[in-house]
């Protein structure tokens, strides 16, 4: 009986430690780094994902530290799709920018609503300050696929402030190419 009790309580002495150097685990997920981007119409948090997007997330960084997005507009909303900024400022030119990165679609995050990613020219590895907000889930449309082999770079999703996104959409229209109905500034971008 009593190497019965000693078995049972051996049991439950290495079940605690298991469970318990599990809960001490951090994830890497906690580590994430998060940017805080103050706009005309509201405050975003966003979550950035330098686990699937590292060279993206570090090229975005780079900008955010050295203050880049800082008065630049979102010039381009079309509802039910994107809102797109961060190379224009109010009078319309760009402002100077680093080299161009390689892209990282094929990462496995997808361009769902919510999500931040990169815009680029018809060379997937051309992007370099400009990004979109996803207004919608444009997987279909815009992660890798058949018609756009190459897709966009998903490096980030909102975590605070989709109301904010859903104010942003609403000022946008059906031109694809379309500026917003109003000057939608970018304030700052800022790391938590």
């Amino acid at each position: 009986m009593v190497s019965m009790k000693r078995f049972s309580f051996s049991l439950v002495v290495v079940a605690c430690a298991a469970a318990l150097s599990f809960a001490c685990v951090p994830t890497a997920r906690a580590a994430d780094p998060v940017v805080v981007m103050k706009t005309s119409e509201g405050t975003l948090e966003i979550t950035l994902d330098p686990e699937h997007a590292p060279i993206t997330v570090k090229n975005f960084l780079t900008y955010v530290d050295e203050k880049f997005y800082d008065g630049t507009l979102i010039y381009r909303d079309v509802q039910g799709f994107v809102a797109q900024g961060g190379g224009l400022s109010p009078q319309g030119s760009g402002k100077p920018e680093h080299a161009p990165i390689q892209d990282e679609a094929k990462n496995g995050l997808h361009n769902t609503k919510g999500t931040i990613s990169m815009a680029r020219t018809s060379d997937p590895d051309s992007a370099t300050t400009q990004f979109f907000l996803n207004l919608a889930d444009n997987s279909g449309s815009l992660d890798p696929n058949p018609m756009s082999p190459d897709g966009y770079a998903v490096f980030g999703k909102i975590t605070k402030g989709l109301d904010v996104l859903d104010k942003i959409a609403a000022l946008g229209g059906t031109d694809p190419m379309g500026p917003p109905s109003h000057t939608i500034t970018i304030i700052s971008v800022r790391r938590k």
